[in-house]
């Protein structure tokens, strides 16, 4: 009967990703903005001052992103992680004692530091190294798993600043990473699935390495540049969430109700990134057509949001399978162009698009509201999206040639 059914570890794995996405992702990024008022009003500063932290965390995942897909590939991705789950933790309770904002900009470096491990490199390099089948399905689960946290550790957050205060919530939150996540993935992360005596789920018994085109291959082509744009654009297009609440205001809805919309958005992203793992396993194609199909259809509804309510309500839901797409789309689309190979190094490299394009476009858009109508920010929302649409269409259509000629000879 034991020989029925195998367990295996990859399991295990994406347990570990999701906790790594749903608890240190989850309080570190999807719950950062209950601290910005509090924290600001303490210190003295304005909130875009100290919010200014952020654009250090971007900048410096930016910067750290290449050589964290080289140092993934040749170290130990389950130390790596560990530590800087680790540091994570560590910054979070450091933060709970800090008194100008300028310790915040020190604070944010090193977050971008272990966030290019944790948040950009952990499940896609992780995943596509455990499963061989249904890679799209469990790499949207665990990209999820941060919404997750985020609807768990906002209202959490949220109770701990209102009663203990924020120092007290930093405390805890970096007590959570240390004793729950970190100790965790040290004990149960696994580099390969050779380390447990098994091959990749769903991998052949005949398949002894790893398909793919070599990195050298990968930055040579035309290809790998056309998907640094995709990545650009659709996290351009995703950073519009910071604005839409005030769009849904600026039309004459309550602050309620642009909560309610930007709760819509939360929800499209996480069914979304779900969704959209699931489609991927049976077509790219298909994905990427839905992710950016819906999110221009959101963008339509949200033109026309002033008619109701339910039309911006569902405007955002749609929107959010669009921001879903920024981490799926693009990690997936790696995979279906260049293989598994050298993954890790390839995506890293394309993934400081989704750092730096988060750094500029997030104060950018900002920046155009103050000066451009909300509805032509919308429009060219749609038109980034289309021209998204376009280079992932390019990409996939060339993959199975560009792997074709860029095969190794048999012997």
């Amino acid at each position: 009967m034991a020989t029925l059914f195998k367990f295996h570890y990859g399991y295990v794995i994406v347990f570990c990703c999701c906790l790594i996405m749903g608890i240190n992702i989850g309080l570190v990024m999807s719950s950062a903005g209950i601290f910005y008022e509090p924290v600001s009003t303490s210190l003295g500063v304005s909130v875009g001052e100290f919010g200014l932290y952020m654009t250090f965390v971007y900048l410096f995942s930016t910067l750290m992103l290449s050589v964290a897909g080289k140092l993934m590939d040749r170290y130990s991705a389950r130390w790596l992680l560990t530590l800087s789950s680790a540091v994570l933790g560590l910054t979070l309770l450091a933060m709970s004692r800090f008194d100008a904002v300028w310790h915040f900009y020190i604070a944010g470096a090193v977050i971008g530091l272990t966030l290019a491990f944790l948040l950009y490199l952990s499940y896609p390099t992780m995943v596509n190294r455990w499963f061989n089948s249904n890679v799209g399905f469990f790499i949207g689960l665990c990209s999820a798993a941060s919404g997750i946290g985020g609807v768990i550790f906002n209202p959490f957050g949220g109770y701990l600043i209102t009663n203990y205060g924020w120092r007290n919530t930093y405390l805890v939150f970096g007590v959570i990473v240390l004793i729950v996540v970190t100790p965790l993935l040290a004990l149960l992360l696994r580099n390969f699935p050779a380390d447990k005596g098994q091959k990749a789920f769903g991998e052949k018994q005949a398949e002894t390495v790893k398909s793919g085109v070599d990195y050298s291959v990968a930055l040579k082509s035309p290809v790998f540049y056309a998907l640094i744009v995709f990545a650009l654009l659709m996290i351009s297009v995703s950073t519009l969430n910071l604005f839409l609440p005030t769009y849904v205001t600026s039309v004459g809805y309550t602050v309620e109700q642009s909560a309610f919309v930007a709760s819509a958005i939360m929800l499209g992203v996480t069914t979304g990134k779900v969704a959209l793992g699931w489609i991927n396993d049976k077509s790219s194609l298909s994905g990427v057509v839905t992710s950016i199909g819906l999110g221009i259809a959101g963008f339509a509804f949200l033109l026309f949001g002033e008619t109701g309510i339910a039309v911006m309500t569902i405007g955002g839901f749609l929107f959010g399978w669009a921001y879903a797409g920024v981490t799926v789309e693009t990690a997936l689309l790696v995979r279906t162009v260049f293989g598994s190979k050298d993954y890790a190094k390839i995506f890293s490299n394309i993934s400081i698009a989704l750092a730096a394009g988060g750094t500029i476009m997030s104060g950018g858009w900002g920046y155009l509201v103050d000066f451009i109508e909300f509805k032509f920010i919308l429009t060219t929302g749609i038109m980034l999206l289309l021209a998204s649409d376009a280079l992932g269409f390019y990409a996939i259509r060339l993959s199975r040639k560009f792997q074709i000629a860029n095969a190794p000879p048999f012997d």
